[in-house]
């Protein structure tokens, strides 16, 4: 069967110009700038603006784009990702399972003038410039079976706050129950003051979240919902109206709590960031996750 023509303007920009330019993007710098633009690219390159940006969109290539990423160094981290994952997708029974952490140096702001509301072709507006009254910090433990939050604000967030916090899930956690805590390896999680609490209470067991894995902690998934629902665009002129706005929130979402749905084991994880780190091969991504650690190691 004979091929037809191809509809449309016949390509003038022939194949080896368009690999010039691909190349181009992904192995070199402009002279006078960490990365390529259009305009700069059509210049280096003899090409139309349009052009360039026609192959870059064709080749999936963003050179004004730049996305971050943090992998642990945890000597440990396969195991606590198994230990952590198991407890979410298998928790045990007679048992309450609680992502604990705490949300430190919430501020308490003021804009400089009052807000503009948002009217029929206008989005909300306000000023770049605010006032501070003071900050809190929001302790807070998730029951992943049930979605509810147990929370309490403090002053400050030292060992003496966390160790208090607890006070204030044991007496929210029924009687019978074991409790098993996961949370991360901050200081004041470890602090004597909060070791000796907790070897008095040995139905009370911890789950350390590897280093630089807070999104394993299912807890920053409620504080996200947070900040996006009521902090970030909130209006607080003192702590004590910063602290009305954090426990409504919080009264809300227990009055009809959802829990998150876990949905990756810890193969489907070790195996991603396997594949992460082998597609990614720079000399530094294979130092801070050689590929032995993956699945099975």
């Amino acid at each position: 069967m004979t091929a037809l023509p191809r509809s449309g303007t016949p390509r003038t920009i022939e194949d080896a110009r368009i690999e010039a330019v691909i190349v181009r993007t992904l192995e070199t710098k402009p002279p006078d700038a960490t990365h390529w633009s259009s305009r700069g690219m059509a210049r280096a390159c003899g090409l139309s603006v349009s052009t360039v940006q026609r192959i870059w969109r064709a080749f999936g290539l963003q050179p004004h784009r730049l996305e971050t990423f943090k992998l642990s160094t945890d000597p440990d981290f396969v195991a606590k990702v198994r230990d952590v994952v198991g407890l979410y997708v298998a928790p045990p029974e007679h048992a309450i399972v609680l992502c604990v952490d705490e949300k430190s140096q919430i501020q308490a702001l003021d804009r400089s003038q009052p807000m503009l509301p948002m009217r029929p072709g206008q989005v909300a507006r306000r000023t770049h410039d605010y006032k501070r009254h003071g900050t809190t910090s929001l302790f807070a433990a998730l029951d992943i079976a049930t979605g509810r939050v147990i929370s309490k604000c403090f002053p400050r967030h030292r060992a003496a706050e966390f160790r208090s916090f607890l006070d204030e899930i044991e007496a929210n956690v029924p009687a019978g129950l074991d409790v098993h805590l996961v949370m991360d390896n901050y200081a004041t999680h470890k602090a004597p003051l909060v070791r000796n609490w907790l070897a008095r209470r040995p139905h009370w067991h911890v789950h350390l979240t590897p280093t630089s894995s807070s999104w394993l902690n299912q807890v920053e998934r409620f504080f996200a919902l947070l900040t996006d629902k009521q902090i970030k665009r909130g209006v607080h002129r003192s702590l004590g109206a910063l602290h009305a706005a954090i426990n409504a929130f919080i009264e809300q979402h227990n009055a009809e709590p959802k829990a998150f749905r876990w949905t990756k084991s810890a193969d489907d994880i070790l195996a991603s960031i396997e594949r992460f780190c082998t597609y990614n091969r720079t000399p530094e991504a294979h130092e801070m996750h050689p590929r032995t650690s993956g699945p099975g190691h």
